[in-house]
C-alpha cells in the first residue's frame, strides 16, 4: 500500500508540472501540498489498515471541500 501512495504523489506531481506550466499557480500549490503528503505517508512504511484509514479520510476531506466550493465558490456558468 505503501507504493500506491507513492504513485498518488507521482501523479499529483505531474498534475503539478502541468498546472504551473498552464499557468495555474494556485491549483499548482494545492497539488504540490498533495504531492507532499502522499511522498510523506509513502515513505513511513505503516500498516495496511493506517494506509487505509488515511485514504478514507483524505477521501471524505476531498469529498467535504469539493462540496464546499461547488456550493459556495463555483459561479454555474460562468465563462460560456
Amino acid at each position: 500500500m505503501d507504493r500506491m501512495f507513492r504513485v498518488l504523489s507521482f501523479w499529483t506531481g505531474i498534475f503539478t508540472v502541468m498546472f504551473y506550466v498552464g499557468d495555474m499557480k494556485g491549483v499548482a500549490l494545492l497539488f504540490l501540498a498533495q504531492t507532499a503528503f502522499f511522498l510523506t505517508v509513502g515513505l513511513l512504511k505503516l500498516s495496511e489498515r493506517m494506509y487505509m484509514y488515511l485514504f478514507g479520510a483524505y477521501c471524505t476531506l476531498f469529498m467535504v471541500g469539493f462540496t464546499w466550493y461547488s456550493e459556495f465558490i463555483l459561479v454555474p456558468g460562468f465563462g460560456h
